[in-house]
């Protein structure tokens, strides 16, 4: 019987990735990437739409996309899937900035626990 062989002995992975580690960390760290660039690119349409937002919103939208691109480049880490979700839980409460700040973070934060989800399925 040529089958797949288990999980626990040695055989392919369940999900059938060559390398499924690397790919959730591309997953993670592309979705960390994306989030830092829609928030850079979101501040002028803000200003423009949005009206008043601050030096504090702007402030607070550049330091979350710091964190996002130096997150994006730590993926290997345990611990940096948990601080990303702890950037999804500073981006809702920047909200109390400027109401588009809350809307991005509700969106990311879905995209986020999403991808928690596909990491979860693919490395158990």
């Amino acid at each position: 019987m040529t089958g797949p062989s288990p999980e626990g002995s040695g055989g392919p992975r369940r999900s059938g990735l060559r390398n499924p580690d690397k790919a959730v960390r591309g997953l993670g760290a592309g979705t960390l990437a994306l989030e830092a660039l829609v928030l850079l690119l979101a501040i002028q349409p803000i200003r423009v739409v949005g009206g008043d937002l601050g030096g504090a919103a702007i402030g607070a939208i550049v330091a979350l996309a710091v964190a996002c691109v130096v997150l994006a480049g730590m993926m290997r880490r345990g611990w940096a899937w948990h601080a990303g979700t702890v950037v999804q839980g500073l981006l809702l409460l920047s909200g109390l900035l400027h109401w588009s700040l809350f809307v991005l973070g509700v969106i990311f934060a879905l995209v986020w626990a999403y991808a928690w989800h596909v990491r979860r399925v693919i490395l158990g």
